[in-house]
């Protein structure tokens, strides 16, 4: 072999050697795009959260008011609330929201026992903008998951999977539906009634 030869193959292999780093490169920096995406989508729904936590304090002095209402009741939802707004991370947090929920839902359906609290026109309008507020979080977190899907996907397919590896790159976690939103429950707003 003369020196052209060696030309063309020592060409050849820095040609295959460039490409495959610019395969690297550019699968890493999707991935990057990917998760920069999930990291946007969690920002609604973190939106929403804090709208919810600044008005479950007004609805739950508004039934305060009634006499004999479960104080057991109220107490759940502050607990619960308390929980979701001191969590840690992204699964603490979609535990305690999920508990929140469920005790919301004991709260309105509790409220339908006591007729002047469900005549009462600040009790309505709270509960009708946690309807709003409860259904913008769905909507959020759908949005959120569906993006996590594509990032998981992204990462867990070969040979793409081996990059990931080697980058440092996980699967994230779903924003999963509590028991009972997996069992289509679902929220009236006019009255925040489960059917």
């Amino acid at each position: 072999m003369g020196d052209i030869g060696k030309y063309i193959v020592i060409g050849a292999a820095v040609l295959i050697v460039a490409a495959i780093l610019i395969a690297i490169i550019k699968t890493r920096n999707g991935f990057v795009v990917l998760q920069n995406r999930v990291k946007n989508q969690s920002a609604p729904i973190d939106v929403q959260l804090g709208r919810r936590y600044d008005l479950i304090p007004n609805l739950l002095e508004t039934a305060k008011g009634y006499a004999n209402f479960e104080r057991s009741i109220l107490e759940a939802v502050v607990k619960a609330r308390q929980g979701a707004m001191a969590a840690a991370d992204f699964d603490q947090a979609a535990a305690a929201n999920g508990k929140l929920s469920a005790a919301l839902r004991r709260l309105f359906a509790v409220s339908e026992a006591y007729p002047e609290l469900k005549a009462n026109a600040n009790f309505m309008q709270l509960q009708n903008e946690l309807a709003e507020t409860e259904n913008k979080i769905a909507v959020s977190r759908q949005f959120y998951n569906d993006t996590v899907m594509k990032y998981n996907n992204a990462i867990q397919m070969f040979p793409a999977s081996i990059i990931a590896s080697l980058c440092g790159f996980h699967s994230l976690s779903f924003w999963e539906a509590e028991e009972a939103e997996r069992k289509n429950i679902s929220i009236n707003a006019e009255s925040m009634k489960f059917r």
